[in-house]
């Protein structure tokens, strides 16, 4: 067991049962009464941020969280497939931890997965990737204006909003924190 002392950022905590990452922490110590930590913790899996104080000297529970780099392999079934760049060890990853980023995964493509105890917890693409357009209406004469967005599907199946005058076959870059297109990118 730890105290509270030793939270930093980024420090693991295992809190109900469910991991915990310190995204800020502050050590405050008041002229009366006794000092105390104000933390403002993010959940691992789900996203979800709360602040939460712990009295100077509680006792918390720090979580060793492994973060490794990993090459995508392929999609098998229900899970997707990766190898550790390092030792070559393949492990497969539930969709259910994937989640999003399983519509920005091309075959051999670089993330971050981040292991506790073995078990993967999520799953860290690339601020954004280049993605083929494989099909989209194609633009009208005069819809080369600023600002018309449409749909478009790229090579992983997922579907994009793209401005008209990109075609079937246009090499994309996408952001793959909400999906935005970023850029035309010129072979």
């Amino acid at each position: 067991m730890a105290s509270t002392a030793d939270i930093k950022n980024g420090v693991v905590l295992s809190i109900d049962g469910q991991l915990w990452s310190v995204i800020e922490f502050q050590h405050v110590k008041p002229g009366k009464g006794g000092a105390f930590v104000r933390t403002k913790l993010k959940n691992v899996v789900s996203g979800k941020v709360v602040d939460r104080t712990y009295n100077a000297g509680a006792k918390i529970e720090i979580e060793n969280v492994d973060r490794r780099d990993f090459s995508y392999l392929y999609a098998d079934g229900d899970g997707y497939v990766f190898m550790d760049t390092s030792d070559y060890d393949q492990i497969t990853v539930p969709g259910t931890v994937v989640g999003d980023a399983a519509n920005f995964m091309l075959e051999n493509q670089a993330v971050t997965i981040a292991l506790n105890n073995g078990n993967p917890l999520y799953v860290e693409l690339p601020a954004s990737v280049v993605l083929e357009i494989t099909y989209t209406e194609p633009g009208l004469q005069g819809d080369r204006s600023t600002g018309g967005t449409k749909p478009a599907t790229v090579q992983t199946g997922y579907e994009i909003q793209v401005p008209l005058f990109l075609e079937t076959g246009t090499r994309v870059k996408v952001d793959t924190r909400d999906g935005s297109y970023l850029g035309r990118v010129n072979d």
